[in-house]
């Protein structure tokens, strides 16, 4: 990523659980969906991070595909998302943040990272 580029984080498991659509029968699949919607998808950001957590890392393989870098978090994802987003910050990159968790949002605000909620990046999906 160039200097003062645009970073756009997304927590998956809040992305997932917005619809009510069967995700919780197959958390795998449905972040595997979300996965590839995000590699074809026209969503600013010059990187897009996944952050997977508990189930949902055994539908995308860790690692860096195209422009989208998988995370698997080691415990929870909030930690992982704001190391992440601090991480990017502190590189002069705009960072933006895909969640609906108030509480994780007002750790973002602390490291220089803005919110939007999962409503946004689905409607950019669809």
């Amino acid at each position: 990523m160039r200097p003062g580029g645009s970073v756009l984080v997304v927590d998956a498991a809040n992305v997932v659980g917005a619809r009510p659509d069967g995700w919780w029968k197959d958390r795998a699949g449905a972040t595997r969906r979300l996965h590839e919607r995000l590699l074809v998808a026209d969503v600013p950001g010059d990187e897009i991070v996944l952050v997977l957590e508990g189930a949902a890392k055994g539908g995308v393989p860790a690692g860096r595909d195209a422009h989208v870098r998988v995370v698997h978090a080691p415990k929870d994802g909030d930690a992982s998302i704001v190391e992440h987003a601090r991480r990017a910050v502190e590189r002069g990159a705009r960072v933006t943040v895909v969640t609906a968790d108030r509480a994780l949002s007002a750790n973002l605000a602390g490291v220089g990272a803005t919110t939007v909620g999962p409503t946004w990046l689905l409607a950019l999906l669809d």
